[in-house]
């Protein structure tokens, strides 16, 4: 299981200044998403073009995922918390949620390799 208290996934020259990564438990974040049906449509997915339209949208893209992240650290891990908040977003706002943990989870990999 892996917690990342206040750490972000992201060096600030790599984002926006606003932009604020995960925090806690991203296990927590990753089941829910997964319990909710979010994840295996991700994981099929043409990337290639679902990267190119995220490309055409950065900035608004950016600036709800920004919002998503601070909504889901206020939950403090608390997975029905979590659950509630997610519900009442838009299926495509949850799959960019989706490749964000698998992006922090990399991240996060790649780092405990190195180290």
């Amino acid at each position: 299981m892996m917690k990342r208290e206040g750490s972000t996934a992201r060096s600030p020259q790599a984002t926006a200044p606003h932009m604020q990564g995960l925090q806690g438990d991203l296990q927590v974040v990753f089941d829910v998403l997964y319990e909710m049906g979010v994840i295996e449509p991700v994981l099929k997915m043409d990337w290639q073009a679902h990267l190119r339209g995220m490309e055409s949208q950065t900035s608004t893209t950016r600036l709800k995922l920004d919002d998503v992240i601070q909504q889901v650290n206020r939950c403090k891990g608390d997975a029905e918390k979590i659950r509630e908040s997610l519900a009442k977003l838009a299926p495509t706002t949850l799959e960019v949620l989706a490749i964000e943990v698998a992006r922090e989870y990399a991240n996060y990999h790649s780092r405990d390799m190195v180290h």
